[in-house]
């Protein structure tokens, strides 16, 4: 199967996700002048319905027959880094199949995976991979779905490349298409996404388990609610780039958080999943400055749902860092008009939308 690198022809566009019974669209048209007008998108839950009587309800949104472009959660699949294997182009996805055996839970025979390098090829050196690899079964499902309704599915996408086409275009809009960027979303009750990206292309990605509730905590209590939610905080070991620096090796080091980072005011002290949350980020933002030192961030774009403000405030108090909230509706008309629960699980599938032609590997 294709992984994201193709764009949709014409008309109206659909993206979807499908991931624990859970059911996010977009659908949009672009303009003549660039942007993507949204039509429709929300949220559909199956709960007890069969797929039979999930699909008629799907169908009664009036998204029959339309060819979907579907997005994969963070859930249902694994980024891995790999050295570049020194094999022809065409035979990457074999060279990487046989590097990461030993890396992932699931037999290879089981597996769909696809690659990209890391960056931009302008890197000295041999340069490294992203690999992502889902089951088969996941694969299957989504597929099960698209062809119920029926939906035409050329390609499937994943929220990394997604998020970095939308830090990437609003990176452009103000004026710093040059620049990297990094870009933070949560999801409650899912994985935050954290990514690097620069010249429209990913350079860093990790990950973060985020406990149930976690954007709607009182952050900055230290209450138990707040101690047993950190106990849930953890980071996703497996996502993180061994990146060495000068022999010194800056990407595993997951031993329990430390103290004093930034200016930690909020009164949570190392207890609180937010000051949990800050030191992941500082870790990463720290890879960054010395693996890649030549190209300085020039800011931090957050999305946390209606709290997205807030916690791009109190992050840039801590990280001394510009951080900004991820504001998508001057790229995407009509996001607006959501309620912040549609808009939460739809604001990744927007960045599907803005997919272009023929990227290299």
């Amino acid at each position: 199967m294709r992984w994201p690198w193709q764009r949709a022809t014409s008309g109206d566009q659909l993206v979807i996700s499908w991931s624990g019974k859970t059911f996010a669209f977009v659908r949009a048209r672009q303009r003549a002048d660039g942007l993507h007008e949204l039509l429709k998108f929300g949220v559909e839950r199956q709960g007890a319905d069969s797929l039979e009587d999930f699909v008629r309800r799907l169908q009664a949104l009036g998204l029959k027959g339309l060819a979907a472009q579907a997005m994969l959660r963070p859930g249902q699949y694994q980024v891995l880094q790999i050295d570049a294997p020194a094999v022809p182009p065409e035979e990457l996805r074999s060279a990487a199949r046989y590097q990461i055996r030993e890396m992932i839970e699931t037999h290879l025979d089981d597996v769909t995976l696809d690659v990209m390098r890391v960056g931009d090829g302008q890197q000295k050196g041999a340069g490294h991979l992203f690999v992502v690899a889902a089951t088969n079964a996941v694969v299957r499902e989504v597929r099960d779905l698209c062809d119920a309704m029926p939906w035409p599915l050329p390609v499937v996408d994943i929220q990394e490349t997604a998020q970095r086409n939308l830090q990437c275009a609003l990176a452009a809009l103000d004026g710093h298409a040059d620049r990297a960027t990094a870009a933070l979303v949560l999801i409650d009750g899912q994985q935050a996404v954290l990514t690097i990206s620069a010249r429209d292309e990913l350079f860093y990605t990790r990950r973060f388990d985020l406990p149930e509730g976690f954007l709607t905590h009182s952050w900055g209590q230290g209450d138990n609610a707040s101690a047993a939610a950190d106990q849930a905080f953890t980071p996703v070991d497996e996502y993180v780039p061994d990146y060495s620096v000068g022999g010194v090796s800056y990407g595993n080091d997951y031993s329990g958080a430390r103290a004093g980072v930034g200016n930690a005011t909020d009164g949570a002290g190392d207890d609180g999943p937010a000051q949990r949350l800050l030191v992941e980020v500082q870790r990463s933002l720290d890879v960054w400055d010395r693996s890649w030192s030549s190209m300085p961030l020039q800011c931090l774009r957050v999305f946390a749902g209606e709290r997205s403000a807030e916690l791009s405030r109190w992050l840039a108090t801590q990280l001394g860092q510009t951080v900004l909230p991820m504001e998508v509706n001057a790229l995407f008309p009509g996001f607006e008009s959501g309620s912040a629960q549609d808009q939460a699980q739809c604001l990744p599938l927007l960045g599907v939308l803005m997919r272009t032609v023929g990227r290299k590997l």
